[in-house]
């Protein structure tokens, strides 16, 4: 898929290194052609020059052949024009926009453009509604024994406890997210609804974690 990416800051350059990892297709637009040096010299991807709203910028960036977009800059306005130029104009499916007044952020949702706040998990988040994915793995620790997954349960685990989660998963629930806010969860809190719910495991049980997540648990609903 090819995937363009609005701002070349320190979340729109390492959304873009993942997703190089990932053998996508790329173009980072930028107004200052200096911001390209974070992506270093081996970067595949293209890089554009130029206002992220602008459309032969993003005509040039491949916008109309583009399967997803990001709106990572720094600004509020520019994401959600940008954004809603990507979707409204040339038909991108794939569309997010991150925003740093979390007051707009439901106006934008209305809008139909997903949005993601300013979080440390920024990166994983905005991977996740790009490519659709329910579990992201957005930190290793240095020894690579240790991953903080991103997780969006499937619905069979609303209404069962943190304990539950983990003691099916192997991992342990670090932060449980609700409505925007994150929360340190007692193990017999219920997940609900809408929850991200981030989660550490071993990196060899990675998979297993993702995999049942993403499957209700034995004896919940399908």
């Amino acid at each position: 898929m090819h995937i363009v990416i609005m701002g070349c800051g320190r979340v729109g350059s390492g959304l873009a290194l993942q997703l190089a990892r990932l053998d996508h297709t790329l173009a980072v637009i930028d107004q200052d052609p200096l911001a390209f040096r974070r992506l270093g010299d081996d970067f595949p991807g293209r890089t554009v020059k130029g206002i992220g709203f602008d459309r032969d910028t993003l005509i040039e960036a491949g916008v109309d052949q583009a399967g997803a977009f990001a709106a990572v800059s720094s600004g509020d306005n520019s994401n959600i024009i940008a954004a809603r130029v990507a979707r409204e104009t040339f038909g991108v499916q794939k569309v997010v926009a991150r925003i740093y007044d979390q007051r707009r952020a439901e106006v934008y949702e209305r809008l139909g453009i997903p949005t993601v706040a300013t979080v440390p998990w920024t990166t994983g988040r905005l991977l996740k509604t790009l490519l659709g994915e329910a579990t992201a793995q957005v930190w290793r620790d240095p020894s690579g024994g240790v991953v903080l997954l991103a997780i969006d349960p499937h619905d069979g685990w609303i209404g069962r406890s943190v304990a539950d989660f983990e003691r099916a998963t192997g991992s342990r629930v670090a932060v449980l997210t609700r409505f925007g806010v994150g929360q340190l969860p007692p193990p017999n809190a219920l997940i609900q609804s809408g929850d991200m719910l981030h989660a550490l495991a071993p990196d060899e049980h990675a998979e297993q974690v993702t995999r049942l997540a993403a499957s209700a648990p034995e004896g919940g609903h399908q």
